[in-house]
């Protein structure tokens, strides 16, 4: 089997819940994965909006997180590090850790990139996708992907 990542807050290619926007509580979702990889030393994790009217717009950037973790929970704290010892990098907002969807118009897809490493990157904290992607070349045993939507709606409309 390969690398599987799954998330209870939302199915594959489903619409991400209003609570895990911009528009909403902007809580990181939880995320589950299994059929890692034995030799994995570290995992990182990558989201994405390959439809944002700039290009691919960054998310979330964690890094660093323990091979022995099985998932993420929801409503991580935006900090350079966690009790685990995951980092955090900067997202397109500019911030730390997670900023959920609020796209500008239309419905948006937002990729869950999912890499189970070989080594541990030991970036620093608040790095950016280009860091991230640069240290863990040549490391990556396997990769999986989740994607869910989301639109945005002025408040006080109803969904389509």
């Amino acid at each position: 089997m390969s690398l599987q990542l799954l998330s209870p807050a939302f199915s594959s290619g489903g619409a991400i819940p209003p609570e895990h926007s911009k528009d909403g509580g902007n809580a990181s979702p939880p995320l589950i994965w299994s059929d890692v990889p034995e030799t994995t030393r570290s995992f990182a994790l990558i989201v994405d909006d390959p439809d944002a009217p700039s290009g691919l717009f960054v998310h979330w950037l964690l890094y660093d997180i323990p091979s022995t973790a099985a998932g993420v929970e929801s409503r991580i704290p935006r900090v350079e590090e966690l009790p685990d010892g995951s980092r955090q990098g900067k997202n397109g907002f500019g911030d730390l850790g997670y900023g959920g969807p609020r796209p500008p118009s239309g419905t948006h897809h937002y990729f869950f990139h999912l890499y189970a490493l070989d080594d541990v990157l030991d970036l620093e904290a608040g790095e950016d996708r280009e860091a991230v992607e640069r240290a863990m070349k040549g490391h990556i045993l396997e990769k999986a992907e989740l994607m869910g939507t989301y639109q945005h709606r002025e408040p006080g409309t109803q969904a389509a």
